[in-house]
Order: structure tokens, then C-alpha cells, then sequence
């Protein structure tokens, strides 16, 4: 049965949407956050310090690391900045994703096996401050061979394509289209296992197409976000974290 890391990032957008980067106030606070997603039963969380610091700010992750009572994994580029952050500031995991300063959120896997002498410094630095060390990957076989050759320790394999698959066929696991992306995120969870690291998911989950993912051998945490944070507005953040896990449990 796998976890689940709840990622905050948009109860931050919600707040810099009124209070503009550079403001260490505001609300919905993020650091607030933690708690309510707590109660409800997250087994982690998770944030993602951006360069442009769009939502979550640097005084969110200094505040947040002490707070955080389950796993913390802070969500960043691989920058010789943020690997500074991570270094000082310690999560538990540290996850490296792509980058753009034009994308709305993450529109791909990282590319580990273009970068893989880069990839090799970045875990070893990482490493030595203690973190797990995570990659966000497309469903490829040679970015889960590349990021077992370059020492991380998990990889979260990228669900939006998946879940792209999903809404266009209305969860019809019939259909070659959605079979077809579960195939590949099957095969690509299999592979990381077999590597000796842990299968984490993510990237559009939500309370419709979580189940078919949380179902998937070996998968070991699934990461959610903005699915979580939009039911809350109306049920409250707590609750609506409850109700992912349901979704996510109610296949086993």
C-alpha cells in the first residue's frame, strides 16, 4: 500500500496571488498548512523552492523543515543554489526536477541521462548532507538506467502523461490509449525496483486516476498536490487529504 506525500506548493500560489513574491506574509499560509495535512493523514510532504520563488519562499522551508513531523521532500532544481539550500536546510529527501521559467508547473521528467556526470556531483553532494536523493523521470528505461548509474536512491516516475490518457478515455483500461501509459509506468516501476531504488509516482493524481497508479507492484509513495488542494477549498485540507487516501486505498 503506498504513501502519500502531499505537496503544497498551491496553498502558496493561493496566498502569492493576493501578497506578491518577496512577502514574508499572508494567507493561506503554507507552513500552516502542514498541520491540517497532517491530521488527515499525510506520510509526507512535500515542497517545491522554485528559482523564481513563485510560490513557496525561502521562509517557508526554513520554517517548515522543523515543523514537518513526517517526511519533508523538498521538490528543486539541480542549481548550485538549491543544492546549498538543501545542504542547510537537510530534507529528508531532496527531489530534482527540470526547470522552466515560462512552464506553469513541471511539464516533464528530468533528462539524468544527458546530464549523467553533473547527475553523479549533484546525488554526492546531496548524500553528504544525509538526504535521500530523488529523480523525477519519464517512464523511459534509460533514464531509470542513467539515474541508477548516478547513485539516486528513488525515482518518481512522471504520471501526466498517464493521466492525460486517462480523462481522454474515460478510464477505460479497454482502450490501447490509457492501457498503453499504465504499461509504460508499470514497466518503468519494475525496473526501478529491480535497480535496487524506490518507485515513487506523480504529477496530475487525483481522486478519479489515483486508484489504477496506488494498484501498480512496488509502487512505493505517490506525491499529489494540486488535486488535494483544490478539494479543499471546499471541504477543508484535512478532510480532503482523507479523502485521497481513501481513493488511493479503496483499490487494495
Amino acid at each position: 500500500m503506498p504513501l502519500l506525500s502531499v505537496n503544497i506548493d498551491h496553498v502558496a500560489t493561493v496566498r502569492q496571488a493576493r501578497y506578491r513574491q518577496g512577502k514574508d506574509y499572508g494567507e493561506p499560509d503554507p507552513v500552516r498548512a502542514v498541520h491540517e495535512a497532517e491530521l488527515g493523514g499525510a506520510d509526507g510532504i512535500t515542497v517545491h523552492l522554485r528559482e523564481d520563488r513563485r510560490h513557496i519562499t525561502d521562509r517557508d522551508v526554513e520554517l517548515l523543515r522543523p515543523l514537518v513531523r513526517v517526511k519533508f521532500n523538498l521538490e528543486m532544481a539541480a542549481t548550485d543554489e538549491m543544492i546549498e539550500i538543501a545542504r542547510r536546510i537537510r530534507p529528508h529527501s531532496a527531489m530534482l526536477v527540470p526547470e522552466g521559467r515560462n512552464e506553469v508547473t513541471t511539464e516533464g521528467g528530468l533528462n539524468v541521462a544527458g546530464q549523467a556526470t553533473r547527475m553523479r556531483e549533484v546525488v554526492k553532494r546531496l548524500k553528504e548532507a544525509g538526504c535521500l536523493v530523488s529523480a523525477f523521470i519519464d517512464a523511459d528505461a534509460a533514464q531509470v538506467d542513467a539515474a541508477q548509474g548516478a547513485g539516486f536512491d528513488v525515482c518518481e516516475v512522471h504520471t501526466g502523461p498517464y493521466a492525460e490518457a486517462f480523462l481522454a478515455c474515460g478510464g477505460d483500461l479497454r482502450l490501447a490509449r490509457l492501457a498503453g501509459e499504465v504499461e509504460k509506468v508499470r514497466r518503468a516501476g519494475e525496473r526501478i525496483v529491480a535497480a535496487g531504488m524506490r518507485f515513487n509516482a506523480g504529477h496530475a493524481l487525483n481522486y478519479a486516476n489515483v486508484g489504477i497508479v496506488a494498484r501498480l507492484p512496488g509502487v512505493s509513495e505517490l506525491h499529489v498536490g494540486h488535486a488535494i488542494v483544490s478539494r479543499a477549498v471546499f471541504v477543508g485540507l484535512r478532510e480532503a487529504v482523507r479523502e485521497m487516501k481513501r481513493a488511493m486505498h479503496a483499490s487494495w
